[in-house]
């Protein structure tokens, strides 16, 4: 009896750590700048969305990822894939960062990849479905201009 109890603790420990570090980002919360729903072969391609890059949640502790992130989803788009890849990045005037919960869950982020301190995730053969994006920086609190980017191209 006392093993299972033991056990029983330990799994709620577990499972109450492993949802506190995800809350950090909520992909459940309405997207501050907005949603598109989006199909292959969209026009005008890229997409482009003006957002405040930045936060106060670390998203190093909660998913590895580098850069200070809003809790809610700065941006989100449904998508509709077809046989094209898709590309999700941020152009800003400052070093940013990108974390997307794609639609089966997974989470991707990325820093620099678009150039210039820019960063960019390319989906080679991306799914259908909600992706959930928020642009960071380095600095805790601090906001930058930014916008997303989201082509086929």
């Amino acid at each position: 009896m006392k093993n299972l109890t033991f056990a029983a603790v330990a799994m709620a420990a577990l499972a109450v750590s492993a949802t506190g570090a995800a809350l950090a980002q909520d992909f459940n919360q309405a997207p501050a700048y907005g949603a598109s729903s989006l199909r292959a072969g969209f026009l005008p391609d890229p997409h482009v969305v003006n957002v405040e890059a930045g936060g106060v949640n670390d998203a190093s502790r909660s998913i590895g990822c580098a850069g200070f992130v809003a809790t809610a989803p700065d941006y989100r788009l449904n998508y509709t894939a077809g046989s094209y890849p898709l590309t999700i990045g941020a152009v800003s005037g400052g070093d940013t960062t990108i974390v997307v919960n794609a639609p089966d869950g997974s989470w991707f982020c990325d820093d620099d990849s678009g150039g210039n301190l820019n960063p960019a995730l390319t989906f080679a053969s991306p799914m259908s479905g909600q992706y959930d994006i928020w642009v960071g920086t380095f600095n805790s609190g601090s906001l930058i201009p930014a916008q997303i980017v989201i082509t086929e191209q």
